[in-house]
Order: C-alpha cells, then structure tokens, then sequence
C-alpha cells in the first residue's frame, strides 16, 4: 500500500545484487512511494546478479560503477541528476564486503592489505560518495542519506570479524560529515543498525543462522526483515524525518537495548515451566 512519501523525489540506490538484498527491496518501496531512481552497483555485481531485472521491473536505469573509485562515482552521481531531470532527494549506502571474511581469516590473523579493502569498500566508500556528491552540488537541499550498519560497531560478535571496524568507521562518517551537510545544505545522514540479515553478503559471516536465531530469542520484537528495514529507510528519505541527522538508528527489534532475555536463557535451560504462573501462562518480567 502506498502512502506517496517520495512523491516527486529522485534517487540512487547502491548495492542492489537480488532479491535477498535489503537495498533491493528499498529500491521497489521507493518506487512504489513515487520516487524515480536510478541503480548503481560494480560491474562484476552487476554482471553476475539480477540487477538488470530490477532495473527493468522499475523502469531504473542501472549505472554500473566501482563504489571506491572517486571517477566512477563522479560519474553515477552527474549522469543519475541528468536521466532523473535534478538533483538527488536521497541515497542509500548499502555496500559491504571483507576478503577477510571471506578467506576465512581471523581478526588476530588479519591480512592489512584485505583490510584496507575491507575499509574502503565497507566504509571509505561512504566518504568518497558523500563527497563527490557535495562537491558536484548533486544532492538537493534537505535530502536525506542512508547508509545501512550493524550493532558489531559497538559491540564484539564472534565471526563479524573487520567488517566491525568498517561499521564504526561508517558511523563516524556519518556524523562528521552530518555536521557540516547539515549546516550547508540541510542534508541530513543517518545510519540504520540493522537486525542481522541473511542477504548474499551477510551469509558470509560466520555461525550467521546462529547469529540471526541468538538475536531473534533476544529481541522483544524478534528480528527486522529486509523488507521492514526497507520501510524505514522510505521514512527516512521522506519529509517526515527532516530534523533526524548524524544518528546510528537501531532498526533490531529492541536487541541492542537487551541485557538477556528468557528466550535466550532458556537455551540453556530444559523448559519454560519455572517462569510460567498458576495458569501456564510465561512471564516475562
């Protein structure tokens, strides 16, 4: 159901490689909100993928672009203001990648020259685009952007490796450069912790299905999808949230406020009978 909350704006989305991809979804709620956008993700993403069925189905054009190449950048940003006829209402940042990772090496193991390309994919990426963008005054005044990150920013988890360091320094990013976007343009840049998410990218990490059932036991309101996330990233972007910059805004159904919950302790334990009342019924508190 739409509510027009993109009614008229214009927009790039990063990162987009099929329908497991929260970036995926944001691109068809923004152009069922009344957005047009344009897609951008690398060559090989976009060769491999299904990009080119998204593009098609929302009448986008994809412009094939390395997120950590200044030209590339330079390019996705003047040629999206030129196919959607002004300047950019909102982007999101939804690219993520460690060859760490996904070489199996472990964080007391770190090979530094993966490392540098897990910062500069996962999150120097972010600067360049904001950036270029400033620079080619391609996004409109009091535009919104987003870029998508994860509680491991503040906090260890087992097997999230350097993409942890990529994520704090993403938020860092956003608020450093929040405060001067903001003061000169109205723009307002925010982050949105996301629940662990089984995209293609977040399959990688190791023990994710017992990462994403740990969570879902822990969260009140269990884990956020892909397709949730994507409704708040269009809140986001919309005029409704124009006072909202320079935050990580948790979107993990209250995990990241959780201590331990009954769910999860009772992984532990052999029933729920001893936190039930005189009618069966748990108790939670």
């Amino acid at each position: 159901m739409s509510h027009n909350l993109l009614k008229g704006k214009r927009g790039i989305i990063f990162g987009a490689l099929n329908n497991m991809s929260i970036a995926w979804k944001v691109a068809e709620k923004a152009v069922e909100e009344g957005a047009t956008i344009t897609l951008s993700n690398t060559p090989i993403a976009v060769r491999m993928g299904q990009v080119d069925e998204l593009a098609t189905k929302l009448n986008a054009e994809v412009l094939p672009a390395d997120a950590t190449s200044i030209e590339d950048l330079e390019q996705v940003f003047s040629k999206s203001v030129e196919i959607l006829g002004g300047k950019i209402d909102f982007v999101l940042h939804s690219i993520g990648m460690s060859p760490n990772v996904r070489k199996k090496r472990t964080y007391d193991d770190l090979d530094y020259n993966m490392l540098d390309k897990t910062l500069d994919i996962s999150a120097l990426s972010f600067h360049k685009m904001l950036q270029v963008a400033k620079k080619q005054d391609a996004i409109a005044d009091e535009g919104s952007v987003i870029a998508l990150s994860y509680v491991a920013a503040q906090r260890t988890f087992f097997g999230y490796n350097d993409m942890a360091d990529a994520k704090a320094l993403l938020e860092s990013i956003a608020r450093s450069f929040g405060y001067i976007y903001g003061r000169e343009k109205g723009v307002r840049i925010n982050t949105i912790s996301q629940s662990p998410t089984l995209t293609t990218a977040g399959s990688g990490v190791k023990g994710m299905e017992h990462l994403m059932d740990f969570s879902n036991k822990m969260s009140p309101l269990g884990n956020a999808s892909a397709e949730e996330c994507a409704n708040y990233c269009i809140v986001m972007f919309s005029d409704l949230t124009k006072k909202v910059t320079m935050q990580n805004l948790y979107h993990d159904g209250g995990f990241s406020s959780m201590g331990m919950s009954l769910r999860a302790m009772n992984q532990y334990s052999k029933g729920l009978e001893e936190y039930t009342d005189e009618q069966g019924r748990i108790i939670y508190g």
